[in-house]
């Protein structure tokens, strides 16, 4: 598990959306998280596994930005920032094992066969009875 030291990320308390009443307008108790990637002390083939996944929250910059505004007080949505930001490093961090393809064993294909057979034989008892004497 990767851990990020607080100086390469960035934290600015915003005022959050949402309904909240008259306090929501004068109380900033959201948070903006910004992690600059490519100055980051992560390993270069994290930077470019990071840079090159499909996730919007990352700018055409290489910043990824998170908003946290799940909770009422400030450092409750900064712990949420900053928990989210480790997720998404630590499951970019990890390599997805190789699959190797694999044949059915003579077993399985004879038992799927055989209940192919016994299909095609309930659905030809449907057929209309023929009474030849």
């Amino acid at each position: 598990m990767l851990m990020i030291p607080e100086t390469e990320y960035e934290l600015t308390a915003i005022r959050a959306q949402g309904a909240g009443g008259q306090n929501v307008n004068k109380v900033s108790s959201a948070i903006h998280l910004r992690f600059d990637i490519a100055a980051s002390s992560l390993s270069d083939w994290l930077k470019e596994k990071l840079l090159n996944s499909k996730d919007n929250r990352i700018t055409a910059d290489g910043v990824l930005v998170l908003k946290a505004q799940q909770f009422r007080t400030q450092e409750a949505n900064k712990k949420d920032a900053i928990k989210r930001l480790h997720e998404i490093v630590n499951l970019a961090n990890l390599v997805k094992p190789t699959r190797y393809a694999t044949k059915p064993t003579h077993g399985a294909q004879r038992r799927r066969l055989e209940t192919k057979t016994q299909r095609g034989e309930i659905k030809r008892m449907r057929g209309k009875i023929s009474t030849e004497s």
